[in-house]
């Protein structure tokens, strides 16, 4: 006996309810993620999960990270001779620095930001290389080399850093950090965070050394020279910088065409009037200009200024 076609309906209807009501598969939230495993680098070492990036973008720990980052001793302040290159007066983005020429008390509170593998081996403002897993740290204005007292607002944690470099050059952000002394402060999963910095006014009479910090476990190979030039064809230009030393023009101009590498015209330095300036372009059109300057502005926070030749 052939049944229904009422019951037929009612049965396929059903299945079909049966089938969707099935669980799915959860889904795990990427924030709450378990963290991975350390893994065996090349060399055999174990080495700690690989995370994404700091502030800058597709920035991020090396491929070998050293053990035990957390017992990383703090940079230890003394009195050091001021790299006198680094503390004179620049612009970047069309803002006047003006650093301190000695080390001073200060304390702010703001962002603070880290920086790692794609600067690591770099050349700083102080002339020594940057090295990722050292307890240092980059200032816009504090006297060069100085030491301070970085201090989590969120965790309470703080780490003593030697301030070797310049930066960060983004709205809102006070201190960029280096990679061990961000770990340190449970900086590195947000990418920033926020914190109060304060200056260390080490006594005449301390008789400290420099912190013995973990060896990088990328090589660090010096920086090319400071390539420059005298003319540029005409056109309109945007210039991001301005300085008095030639290293701090060519730190920023690394710098730049890293977080700016969707930029198609070449980024220079040119020298006239005893000033390195760092611009972009030609350009033919104004509005050219201004579409990119714009673009800048909504990547960093800051609007380059025209220049036309």
């Amino acid at each position: 006996m052939t049944p229904p076609r009422h019951l037929f309906l009612l049965s396929f209807s059903l299945l079909l309810a049966a089938c969707g009501s099935q669980p799915e598969r959860p889904v795990q939230d990427a924030r709450t993620e378990s963290k991975p495993a350390p893994v065996k680098s090349a060399s055999g070492a174990t080495t700690k999960p690989r995370w994404g990036g700091g502030y800058y973008k597709d920035d991020g720990p090396a491929d070998d990270i050293p053990e035990n980052l957390e017992q990383t001793p703090d940079a230890m302040p003394r009195w050091e001779p001021l790299h006198k290159p680094a503390l004179r007066p620049y612009e970047v983005f069309g803002q006047r620095y003006v650093p301190n020429t000695a080390v001073v008390p200060y304390k702010a509170r703001g962002t603070a930001s880290w920086y790692g593998k794609k600067f690591h081996g770099q050349k700083t403002s102080i002339g020594q290389p940057y090295d990722m897993f050292a307890m240092t740290a980059a200032h816009p204005t504090l006297a060069l080399p100085s030491y301070v007292r970085v201090t989590s607002l969120q965790s309470g944690r703080s780490v003593v850093v030697r301030v070797i470099d310049r930066g960060p050059f983004h709205a809102g952000r006070i201190i960029d950090l280096s990679y061990t002394a961000a770990y340190k402060l449970g900086l590195i999963h947000g990418g920033s965070g926020q914190v109060e910095v304060e200056a260390i006014v080490p006594g005449e009479s301390a008789s400290t050394t420099y912190a013995q910090v973990a060896p990088p476990s990328m090589p660090i190979a010096s920086a090319p020279p400071v390539a420059e030039v005298s003319t540029l064809p005409a056109g309109i230009y945007l210039q991001l910088g301005a300085f008095a030393n030639a290293d701090n023009a060519d730190n920023l101009k690394r710098h730049m065409e890293r977080e700016l590498d969707w930029i198609k015209e070449q980024m220079v330095i040119l020298r006239t009037n005893g000033l390195h300036r760092v611009q972009l372009g030609p350009y033919q059109t104004r509005q050219q200009a201004e579409t990119v300057a714009e673009q800048i502005r909504n990547n960093l926070g800051y609007k380059p200024s025209f220049v036309s030749r």
